[in-house]
């Protein structure tokens, strides 16, 4: 059994006996002056008041922590504390220190074969990726060589296509140029025996008819009458003056040279006073004849004159022959 005297009453820590300090709250409490235990051992006691039921007694506890916060921390803490057990269990009691050096095995066979292996690889790509750069670069140049040599090419056919229109427009300027000098020339020499040539014409043509081949030589030459006048054209359907005759006379198997000055020393020379039909008359001097026509009779030729006229049929006053020569 416990006894103890109450000696007084004063306002205490949440009823814990404190000694005499400041009080927490305003709960009174009580100071013990004596108490018994049966044992008869004097102990201090902690007073029970009795207190209105309605009395507030603020708490000073410490609010419950978050459980999972309490749950991780715990974790944690275990995990350290299990990991620092294993690792001084598995360690040696006592270590021992190093005597010898122990030399790790050097792997060198198979390593160096699969670097060799790998620079070996590079260096084809490299010799690869150079030799496509090399390739490409001698296409492109090529290709810009032979570019450059087409339009060469074409500039120069250009150039050689112009040069022979301009020669043969000079050429044909030329002999305009030269029948033009020979008619005059042969106007002025003749100019008093217009009239004379003219009868004698006549009279030669009118007194002379064709047979044989001067027959097939004048048709020939007639039935290309209309016919374009090209320089160097030798038929079907475009002649030169020279081609013309040329043509005529192969009609009854006679070969002339190509150009008029050959032909106007092809056969023996005749006075214009004397043609028979057939003949081959010139314009120029013989042997550099510029120009060619062949005798049809009653005064009239054949000739390819001009680019302007064509193949016509002319009288001989038209434009006056220098000489004539007879093949047939």
């Amino acid at each position: 059994m416990i006894t103890a005297v109450i000696r007084h009453a004063r306002y205490a820590r949440y009823g814990v006996n404190k000694g005499p300090r400041k009080a927490d709250s305003q709960i009174p409490y009580v100071t013990v002056s004596q108490h018994t235990f049966l044992d008869g051992s004097p102990e201090a006691l902690i007073a029970l008041v009795l207190m209105s039921h309605t009395a507030h007694i603020p708490s000073h506890r410490k609010p419950r922590r978050n459980a999972s916060k309490t749950a991780l921390r715990a974790g944690v803490a275990g995990g350290v504390l299990s990991t620092i057990a294993v690792a001084g269990a598995a360690g040696p009691a006592q270590a021992e220190p190093v005597t010898q050096t122990i030399e790790m095995p050097t792997i060198t066979s198979g390593l160096s074969t699969a670097v060799a292996a790998s620079a070996q690889a590079t260096q084809q790509v490299a010799q690869d990726l150079q030799t496509q750069a090399q390739e490409d670069a001698a296409a492109a140049t090529a290709a810009k060589t032979a570019k450059k040599a087409k339009a060469e090419a074409v500039r120069k056919a250009e150039a050689k296509k112009k040069a022979e229109a301009a020669a043969k427009a000079k050429a044909e300027a030329a002999e305009r140029a030269s029948r033009s000098t020979a008619r005059t020339t042969l106007s002025a020499t003749s100019g008093s025996n217009t009239g004379t040539a003219a009868s004698t014409y006549s009279s030669s043509s009118s007194s002379s008819n064709a047979t044989g081949s001067a027959a097939a030589v004048i048709a020939f030459a007639q039935a290309q009458v209309g016919d374009a006048y090209v320089p160097g054209g030798t038929g079907p359907n475009s002649w030169d003056c020279s081609g013309l005759v040329q043509a005529a006379f192969r009609s009854v198997n006679i070969d002339l040279p190509r150009v008029s000055q050959s032909q106007s020393t092809a056969g023996t020379q005749v006075s214009l006073s004397n043609l028979q039909p057939g003949d081959i008359l010139y314009w120029g001097g013989a042997g550099s004849a510029y120009h060619v026509g062949i005798y049809v009779g009653n005064g009239q030729f054949v000739g390819a004159q001009n680019s302007s006229t064509g193949v016509v049929q002319r009288p001989l006053s038209y434009d006056p022959p220098s000489g004539a020569v007879r093949v047939l």
